[in-house]
């Protein structure tokens, strides 16, 4: 089973280039982590998840997710883009959802971590909407695909890990059953979808 990330990155592409350099200090609903810092860790996982589609185990899969620099490194308005694409490209083969890998540390299933990489796409992409002012597209349907393989991730990781994980998740925020399958992803990882 593959899914494709495209429509999640071309999604946090366009809230990428509309941050504002005035912005880069301000905060967001990670906690201890600036819309800068954030853009960092969201340059670093587009590393490690496009190495784990690979299977290219190696520094950028080894370490555990750590917060990020208090700012991107010069040239972020066009690496980010060019990473992101890479990532969702990585993701479009089919044996990037086969067999193990390893992401952060830990060795998983090719399908779990390209269900994290989703997961990590959608929800930095929401921080970082809500940090800067703008609007997350959580209706787009063609995002339908990814949030619900988002969702049904961390479903099972939150069941397995209730209070959260820290640096990962919060502890679960409750979100009416009847909410939007997005809002309910955004509750789960610990943010308040409002």
């Amino acid at each position: 089973m593959t899914t494709d990330l495209r429509p999640a990155t071309a999604v946090l592409t366009e809230l990428v280039q509309r941050v504002r350099d005035d912005q880069l200090d301000d905060p967001t609903p990670c906690a201890e982590m600036t819309v800068g810092a954030l853009l960092d860790h969201i340059d670093g996982l587009c590393l490690a998840f496009t190495a784990a589609a690979a299977k290219e185990l190696g520094e950028a899969t080894n370490q555990p997710p750590e917060p990020g620099a208090a700012r991107p490194d010069a040239g972020w308005r066009d690496r980010l883009p060019a990473r992101l694409d890479e990532v969702a490209r990585a993701w479009l083969s089919e044996d990037a959802w086969t067999g193990m890998t390893r992401v952060g540390g830990v060795d998983l299933p090719g399908e779990s971590a390209g269900a994290a990489a989703i997961d990590e796409v959608l929800v930095h992409g929401w921080d970082l909407a809500a940090a800067t002012g703008q609007r997350f597209p959580d209706d787009d349907p063609a995002l339908e695909d990814t949030v619900q393989v988002a969702h049904d991730w961390v479903v099972r990781f939150v069941e397995q890990n209730p209070e959260g994980v820290p640096g990962l998740f919060g502890p679960p925020v409750p979100v009416p059953d009847d909410a939007p399958v997005f809002d309910r992803l955004i509750g789960l990882t610990g943010r308040r979808p409002s």
